[in-house]
């Protein structure tokens, strides 16, 4: 049964990536790997994907998770936010994306606290059908 809507909106969702990388500013995380959780989501129009059932027009999330996995693996990063931007950017950057949140967690990084997270959103402007963007 076809869809009604021919606007369909999907969102694809990256839970608990669990990568190791360079983070804080103290001596010891300078010179040692720790832990980051990242949770991803991200919005794109699926409806071509869904009208054609061919792979090469979804948007392929395995290519922007690896981009994603070699930015983390490979960086240094002083901050949270840094790294949450820097995370953000990469899905920003693929023209089909919509829409897209990153949450990184530093694991043990309070006493007491399972972990400290940074959250981050972005979206591109909302265009009407004359291609004029929305305020």
């Amino acid at each position: 049964m076809p869809l009604s809507d021919p606007y369909a909106l999907a969102q694809i969702r990256i839970k608990n990536l669990r990568l190791r990388t360079y983070i804080g500013i103290n001596e010891d995380e300078i010179k040692n790997r720790q832990d980051v959780v990242i949770n991803a989501q991200l919005t794109y129009a699926a409806d071509r994907a869904l009208a054609s059932q061919a792979i090469d027009e979804a948007l392929n999330y395995r290519t922007l998770t690896k981009r994603m996995i070699a930015h983390v693996e490979q960086g240094r990063f002083s901050l949270l936010e840094t790294l949450t931007r820097e995370l953000l950017d990469i899905l920003m950057s693929h023209s089909s994306v919509l829409a897209a949140e990153v949450e990184v967690d530093k694991p043990h990084a309070l006493r007491f606290a399972d972990s400290v997270s940074v959250t981050l959103k972005a979206r591109r402007p909302a265009q009407n059908p004359l291609g004029e963007q929305d305020e």
